[in-house]
């Protein structure tokens, strides 16, 4: 999953640096997929800390004899 995550990031900064690169604004579309791309790893990366702090939260033992 973390070599998903560094290719689609890898991926994102190089199409970045190339519109940065590129003088010309008429391609709004690659820009909001190059966002969305992003705004959707982000959203993934949080649901798997949550998913692993919540997993370690419950096996965390309070001794109170359950």
């Amino acid at each position: 999953m973390l070599t998903y995550c560094r290719t689609l990031w890898t991926l994102a900064v190089a199409r970045i640096f190339l519109l940065c690169k590129d003088k010309d604004r008429g391609e709004i579309t690659t820009t909001v997929i190059v966002t969305a791309l992003m705004a959707v790893l982000a959203i993934a990366l949080i649901a798997i800390i949550a998913a692993k702090l919540t997993a370690k939260a419950n096996s965390i033992d309070l001794g109170l004899g359950g």
